[in-house]
């Protein structure tokens, strides 16, 4: 009788754990737009982006864009929205204000999930966040200071919503479809991210750049209120759920083994230079990572000269090219693993070179090709391609050496990539505040360098065997 559940007896995709991942594809999307819009807009918000990246441009545009192409001048697109005259420097500070923010919430969040319930701490923070996002287009009139709060409540929020995710899978996932329904949840994400960059341009254009806040935050809106009804914490009490699937549910969760909770062995975790591998690896590639998704409508308007709606076009581009990396990656290192053709060690190793060396290359070779249109939106589109084969390499390396502690180190690894991206972004506005030419080439130039020490320190120290204070038999001594 025990064995029926696990040989898939509940319901497949008609049932309520699928649809509970739907919803969460849509959460994971309402919040990856709501973060991103701001990346789009910023090119209508603030005019000195499209004068080659000048600090305090006049609201008058690019006289000499508009002569030499008038057909792409931003009179085109002008909606009678306000202008603001903020430097790379304090753009560079509202950007990375939404990942301070996060990393306030990213430990707090998972125990207050436990105590208020994960439905609760997740719907909580969509809210919040779709709030602020209505909100933002008003605070801007305001003043700076007032966005730079926003952002960093609204990271806050958002990060309440991302760690709640893994509390409520923890009762809703059956252990074989676990990854299944997580990479349903999670795809919202990157479909997210081409979306916004897609038709955020063409809003902006149609209707002013203001309505890519109301858009998206209306639709977190729509999604809060879908997920109060519809989502309850536990399967066992919720209203609508099948006999079937909730045997099906409980009995295969209550298969695991649910030992009693351990104290975490930190300073040993302190000491373990694999850990400290798939930091850097983290670290450095979320560094570049956040450039690209932060500066790419930016840099494309600028070096590229070309309008609000194609720039948001072209930015859109890159995240197909990484969805598509990540799923033939993975594909490639199972297929690999499976036909015995490369250790483990090697498998990581290998997936975590390319996936920092790749982008570095493309990069570094970005400024000598500023004049190539064609040859710079191919490298921009292999860039975070070819970095999202870092997933079948260290991301998923917390796996195999401390798989008991595999979700506290996810954090910890999350919380280095968003101390990466907080200093990138930051350094990003002042070098292309001082010369746009030389200042984008010193920030590819260090990305690059920075992805080389990640991969050197992980080629170095990364290891796949389960460390000693990760076995059950320490376990058992703390």
């Amino acid at each position: 009788m025990d064995k029926k559940p696990s040989a898939g007896k509940g319901p497949d995709f008609c049932s309520l754990r699928y649809g509970l991942a739907l919803i969460m594809h849509f959460s994971n999307f309402t919040m990856i737009t709501q973060r991103v819009s701001l990346s789009i807009a910023i090119i209508a918000m603030v005019n000195s982006t499209q004068q080659h990246g000048l600090p305090n441009a006049s609201t008058e545009g690019p006289l000499a864009d508009t002569l030499n192409n008038p057909s792409r001048s931003m009179k085109e697109f002008n909606t009678g929205a306000s202008v603001y005259e903020w430097s790379p420097e304090t753009q560079s500070i509202i950007f990375s204000s939404i990942s301070y923010g996060i990393i306030v919430t990213l430990i707090p969040s998972g125990y207050l999930a436990g105590i208020f319930g994960a439905k609760q701490m997740l719907g909580a923070g969509l809210l919040i966040s779709s709030l602020l996002t209505l909100f933002t287009p008003l605070a801007a009139d305001f003043g700076v200071i007032l966005v730079i709060v926003i952002r960093t409540v609204q990271g806050m929020a958002q990060g309440m919503a991302w760690t709640g995710q893994f509390t409520i899978w923890a009762k809703w996932a059956p252990p074989l479809e676990r990854s299944k329904l997580t990479s349903i949840a999670g795809s919202g994400a990157a479909f997210g991210s081409f979306i916004i960059l897609c038709v955020g341009g063409l809003i902006s254009q149609a209707l002013g750049w203001p309505f890519i806040f109301y858009v998206f935050g209306g639709i977190g809106c729509v999604c809060c209120l879908l997920w109060f009804t519809v989502i309850y914490d536990d399967p066992v009490r919720h209203p609508c759920i099948s006999a079937r699937e909730k045997e099906y549910i409980v009995s295969s969760l209550a298969q695991q083994s649910s030992s009693p909770r351990r104290s975490v062995p930190i300073k040993a975790m302190v000491r373990c230079l694999p850990l400290w591998a798939i930091f850097m690896g983290f670290f450095s590639h979320f560094w570049l990572c956040t450039i690209i998704i932060t500066y790419l409508p930016t840099y494309i308007s600028s070096v590229l000269h070309v309008n609000i709606r194609d720039s948001g076009v072209l930015s859109s581009l890159p995240f197909i090219a990484a969805s598509s990396c990540t799923i033939l990656g993975g594909q490639l290192a199972d297929f690999l693993l499976s036909r015995n053709l490369l250790r483990l060690i090697t498998v990581r190793k290998l997936f975590s070179s390319l996936g920092l060396l790749l982008p570095s290359l493309c990069a570094v070779a970005l400024p000598f090709v500023a004049s190539s249109y064609v040859t710079t939106i191919i490298l921009l589109i292999l860039i975070p391609g070819t970095s999202n084969l870092c997933d079948s390499g260290f991301i998923i390396n917390t796996l195999d050496v401390a798989p008991k502690y595999a979700s506290f180190l996810m954090g910890i690894s999350r919380g280095f990539g968003l101390i990466a991206g907080i200093i990138s972004s930051t350094a990003t506005g002042f070098l292309i505040s001082k010369d746009s030419v030389s200042g984008w080439r010193n920030v590819f130039f260090l990305s690059a360098a920075v992805n080389m020490f990640g991969m050197l320190f992980y080629i170095t120290f990364g290891q796949v065997e389960i460390q000693d204070w990760a076995r059950e038999k320490t376990l058992t001594r703390l």
